[in-house]
């Protein structure tokens, strides 16, 4: 019998909506209507919770196979999240771009480098344009980060993408404005972000 028809049958047998046993979980009904169609497995925290609320051993719910799939399920949950920790952890570097000295003052017949603070060389809008593509990939991977923190890494499947937008716009703009050090420094972050992309695109 398969994991998911003993859960179907266990749960039965103790008499439980699939709504109920979800509660007991601290799962969605959808979760448990999802293992109970065979279109997946619990992760193995809800393992141990499913052992002890339907008074089974997880060997009597699990084949050897079922216990290959949570492993691997379970090493791609972890892998996800450490992607998406390091993209919020690329977004948050571009706050970088605020601190070191990047930028040029004209000062004394030559040329001062300044952070982003002190530097005046450049239209007031230039500047402004600077502190609004800084600041919103520096918000984008503060967010990033707290869901990772808080177990919902993919609870905003469209972050990434934002972030990417963000990224490529901020590269654009300094390389257009001749900002070559920040130019530099955000398309470094921006292939690190790519190539983070393309090695969880290959997860799927």
């Amino acid at each position: 019998m398969e994991f998911n028809e003993k859960l179907q049958a266990l749960r039965r047998q103790k008499d439980w909506t699939q709504e109920q046993l979800a509660e007991k979980l601290f799962v969605s009904r959808t979760a448990v209507s999802k293992w109970e169609s065979g279109k997946g497995y619990p992760n193995i925290e809800s393992l141990k919770l499913l052992s002890r609320v339907l008074e089974v051993s997880i060997d009597n719910l699990l084949s050897g196979e079922e216990w290959i799939a949570v492993a691997e399920t379970e090493n791609h949950r972890s892998l996800k999240k450490v992607y998406a920790a390091l993209f919020g952890v690329l977004d948050v570097l571009a706050l970088l771009l605020v601190f070191l000295p990047l930028y040029g003052n004209p000062a004394d017949g030559g040329v001062h480098a300044v952070s982003l603070f002190a530097f005046t060389a450049a239209a007031v809008w230039i500047r402004a344009v600077y502190w609004a593509l800084l600041l919103a990939l520096t918000a984008a991977g503060t967010l990033e980060l707290l869901l990772v923190r808080l177990g919902k890494a993919e609870s905003l499947p469209v972050l990434p993408n934002i972030s990417l937008a963000l990224g490529g716009a901020a590269v654009l703009f300094f390389a257009v404005v001749k900002e070559p050090y920040g130019t530099a420094l955000l398309f470094l972050l921006f292939l690190g972000k790519l190539f983070l992309v393309v090695k969880r695109g290959k997860m799927k």
